[in-house]
């Protein structure tokens, strides 16, 4: 019996007619034998969950670098946010779930450690420049390996969603554009949340009018934008939010801008981090002999010794790139033999 089969053809009956089929996909980059239980979305996203990639997401920030409180935002918190806003958007629209899951859980693999100021100071070093996106799908599409094969080799549907997350791009399915919307909605309500909590801002602090508009909690906002995109998007074949929602949401995502993200108050770990990364990078530039075997060895003939030094601290957590730093910049006390 192949429940594959059967799965595939609930989607047909269930779904939207806008909705991706995993059963039209356009394949792998590799070809491979199908699944008899999962369809190709599910497998992919169990892939992500499976992998290392996805695991150190739990020690990368988010907003605030290695805080101390057990109830701050990692990355992988933010991941689980995501997947949870963009999935409730998607079983309302007849949309796949499973492919949402599945571009959420991966959309921030290639992540920096220390946030975006990692990020920041990657673009800068790196010849090529650094984005968080395009290393995700250089994460999926390659320097995550199991046995013989190389990559993850997912779904050309997935990689697609996410290496057009973030920034100006803009996904081809719609199950993609919602991930963007839900990484959006996810971040700038629960960075409101972490930064109370901080007492960076107070909650007197928010913007009257998107108050007014979004709601006065967490979980009001959340929900207003939410319902807002299920409106303007049902029975349609693009994924939007209302025009004052919108303005509303971008107004508050400014706010964050202004008084959060470029705080000083929040930043201020932030010059030790960069100092930390630009250390390791440059280390590694005089001594390429000292990356991991798996970063110094692997045999992509288009990447050069900066794409494995970035690679490599890209894929490192926040306490990875701390402890590396110490064992290699910082004198220890003597031991006798």
């Amino acid at each position: 019996m192949n429940l594959r089969l059967q799965l595939e053809k609930r989607e047909r009956e269930v779904l939207s007619k806008y909705a991706t089929l995993s059963s039209e996909s356009k394949g792998r980059r590799y070809r491979e034998e199908k699944c008899h239980i999962r369809t190709d979305f599910q497998r992919d996203r169990d892939r992500i969950i499976h992998s290392k990639a996805f695991r150190r997401l739990k020690h990368k920030t988010q907003v605030f670098i290695a805080p101390e409180g057990d109830h701050f935002r990692t990355r992988l918190t933010h991941t689980l946010e995501v997947s949870q806003i963009a999935r409730t958007i998607a079983r309302a629209l007849g949309l796949n779930e499973d492919l949402v899951e599945a571009i959420s859980l991966g959309h921030d693999l290639g992540h920096t450690p220390f946030g975006h100021t990692g990020e920041r100071v990657l673009n800068y070093l790196h010849p090529k420049g650094f984005k968080h996106n395009e290393q995700s799908l250089r994460v999926v599409d390659f320097l995550e390996a199991s046995g013989d094969r190389i990559g993850l080799n997912l779904t050309f549907e997935v990689r697609e969603g996410i290496i057009n997350h973030s920034g100006q791009n803009t996904s081809s399915t719609l199950e993609g554009q919602i991930v963007k919307y839900a990484d959006r909605i996810a971040y700038i309500n629960h960075d409101i949340d972490d930064a109370i909590r901080a007492g960076i801002i107070g909650k007197e602090d928010l913007p009257r009018d998107c108050i007014e508009v979004l709601g006065n909690s967490h979980s009001a906002r959340i929900n207003t934008m939410i319902v807002d995109i299920i409106r303007n998007s049902m029975g349609k074949n693009s994924i939007s939010m209302s025009e004052e929602v919108g303005k509303m949401t971008e107004k508050l995502r400014q706010f964050m801008f202004e008084n959060v993200y470029l705080n000083p108050k929040a930043k201020t770990e932030d010059d030790k981090a960069e100092y930390i990364i630009v250390e390791l990078y440059n280390y590694y530039l005089k001594n390429i002999d000292k990356l991991p075997a798996e970063y110094g060895l692997y045999g992509a003939t288009d990447s050069t010794i900066e794409d494995r030094i970035c690679d490599y601290i890209a894929g490192m957590t926040d306490r990875y790139a701390i402890n590396l730093f110490n064992k290699i910049f910082v004198p220890r006390g003597w031991e006798s033999l």
